[in-house]
């Protein structure tokens, strides 16, 4: 008989063509709840909605991760439901834990400023830097999107990037100017030094001649986010800082929705709860009678 999970695994990426970071996540939160339910002497087949409910509200798990274990778990009986291998589904009743939400940080726009002007752009890398950061700023792009974008998607001439979000899902994303300016430059200058003779389809490389990691992205925004006095700058973060600046400046809701390519629009509204956050930050700091 197949493993459940990796059968799961297969059909998800099949079927949906989700990223390879997100099945890794799947993979990882089974396995654990599997572990659990071997510790009990059962399997995916033979556990209650108790023994479920034990492995999955484990007390070492935060309650985010306790809801993401659920989902992972839903997702694998659902799929032995509809393939027959089971008639009952253990997880049915089973809700995830409330957790508190929480706001992406406050990243001001001096802060970018700083960010995005602290990589040497007299060198290679340094321009490379600049570029996928203004790109990733101008465009809020996620970091996965960001180090696979290949050169055939970035039309610079309309000043507009093609890529596939979560769920294999195509939007059509403006960079403006300041990020063509930079991307274009860097292509001139920059990539071909990295590369040498070697030909690759990324825009961002390395000077292994090869497309740049996610890993890699994640270094680059925490070394110039470093440099610039930013702490705990991730380039998630950068999308947070994205959605909230056009909110700020009064973008309509929807058009940062379909920007960001999040599927349902309460997703894009903690960005306005950001801004509003940041509006009394600014009235507490600045009014006369705030304090």
């Amino acid at each position: 008989m197949a493993n459940p999970v990796e059968e799961l695994l297969d059909h998800l990426w099949l079927q949906e063509r989700l990223s390879q970071n997100t099945l890794d996540a799947y993979r990882r939160d089974l396995a654990k709840v599997s572990a659990r339910l071997a510790e009990q002497g059962l399997d995916w087949f033979s556990a209650q909605s108790s023994d479920l409910a034990a492995a999955v509200y484990h007390p070492d798990e935060s309650p985010r991760s306790q809801a993401r274990a659920l989902s992972a778990c839903k997702r694998l009986y659902g799929r032995l439901l509809e393939t027959g291998r089971l008639n009952a589904d253990p997880g049915e009743h089973l809700t995830s834990p409330k957790r508190e939400k929480t706001l992406p940080p406050l990243i001001g726009e001096a802060q970018i400023d700083a960010l995005l002007a602290a990589p040497d752009t007299g060198t290679p890398h340094g321009l490379r830097d600049k570029a996928l950061l203004e790109l990733i700023y101008a465009t809020g792009l996620r970091v996965s999107e960001a180090v696979r974008l290949t050169l055939n998607e970035a039309d610079l001439q309309r000043g507009l990037v093609s890529t596939l979000g979560k769920g294999g899902k195509q939007r059509i994303v403006p960079m403006g100017e300041e990020a063509v300016y930079w991307l274009e430059r860097y292509l001139a200058e920059a990539r071909p030094q990295l590369l040498k003779d070697a030909r690759r389809d990324e825009i961002f490389v390395s000077q292994k001649r090869v497309g740049i990691s996610r890993q890699l992205a994640w270094m680059i925004v925490e070394k110039h986010a470093a440099a610039a006095g930013i702490s705990h700058l991730s380039p998630h973060g950068l999308r947070p800082a994205f959605a909230t600046h056009l909110v700020n400046h009064g973008a309509d809701l929807r058009v940062v929705q379909q920007l960001l390519g999040h599927a349902d629009i309460t997703t894009t509204e903690i960005y306005t709860h950001v801004a509003a956050e940041r509006l009394k930050t600014i009235v507490d700091e600045h009014h006369p009678r705030s304090s």
